[in-house]
């Protein structure tokens, strides 16, 4: 007895004392929910709202990160989860899911869906409208591992528009992220190509995985596995000719969810793996 009390308490103590870079771990998530791809925060209840990716049901959760647990679990019944991989709230309420997840850059059925006034909803059920879209410089299905770099794993919601950004997974990476826009309308649209980012110069862990936008400032995180970069001070929607921050998180992990609490604090979500992540953290920015 005296041994398993001496290793649960070890375990604690490594646990506690686990080094996350400059992030604030917050709250451990429940382990049905090992595969968080989106995250974003709703300020009228205080609540991140979570999706997971392929493999996982068409449900949308939103988890209290005080208390650290799901406080309403809403199943989409119209729409499947092909690939679900990030979410973002519009002012007025609507929460928009983007299932364009596409490792193999082979898929023709990109969407978006949108769950009206999400805000408001507190039955375990609801429907969703269809935003289904292409990407206006793709025409191979999937195109030469050269030139894969049509996954999108990130996106957020601004002046009746969406803004993708891809998931390079090209052969020879060099971590060029590529921006598109797309008309936040029900039906059919194509993807304007807007721009593209390097994050990093064929270092590893440096594709990005989710963004979000602060509408009080119109600042702008990219999220990757090991840093963050915010865009300020851009004209229109150049965002990428703005000024750029970047953040070195000095902890790596699966890191696939980023959304602003508010204008000076990020909360981000990784993936659990084995007995890694699974976790909620807050980034503090500063001026």
């Amino acid at each position: 007895m005296t041994k398993i009390l001496f290793a649960l308490l070890i375990t604690a103590f490594t646990a506690n004392c686990q080094d996350y870079g400059v992030l604030t771990k917050k709250e451990t998530l429940p382990k049905s929910l090992k595969e968080i791809s989106g995250t974003e925060y709703n300020s009228k209840n205080n609540t991140l709202w979570m999706v997971e990716d392929s493999g996982n049901s068409p449900a949308v959760y939103a988890f209290n990160p005080i208390s650290g647990k799901i406080e309403l679990e809403i199943n989409i019944t119209n729409a499947t989860n092909i690939d679900w991989e990030d979410l973002s709230f519009s002012p007025d309420g609507n929460l928009y899911i983007g299932d364009f997840g596409n490792n193999n850059n082979d898929r023709k059925n990109l969407v978006i869906y949108t769950l009206k006034n999400a805000s408001n909803i507190s039955s375990s059920e609801a429907e969703v409208t269809k935003t289904n879209f292409t990407l206006e410089d793709q025409d191979k299905f999937p195109p030469k591992k050269k030139d894969r770099n049509y996954d999108i794993e990130s996106f957020f919601f601004l002046n009746n528009h969406f803004y993708l950004f891809t998931r390079n997974r090209s052969k020879d990476f060099d971590g060029t992220t590529k921006l598109y826009k797309l008309n936040a309308s029900e039906g059919a649209s194509e993807a304007k190509l807007l721009g593209t980012f390097q994050t990093c110069n064929k270092q590893s862990h440096c594709q990005v995985t989710s963004a979000a936008i602060d509408y009080t400032t119109g600042n702008i995180a990219l999220l990757t596995y090991n840093r963050v970069f915010i865009f300020s001070d851009y004209s229109g929607d150049d965002f990428f000719n703005g000024t750029v921050q970047e953040i070195k998180l000095k902890y790596t992990s699966q890191k696939e969810g980023i959304t602003f609490k508010d204008s000076k604090t990020l909360y981000i979500t990784d993936e659990r793996n084995k007995s890694n992540g699974g976790n909620v953290y807050q980034l503090n920015l500063t001026d």
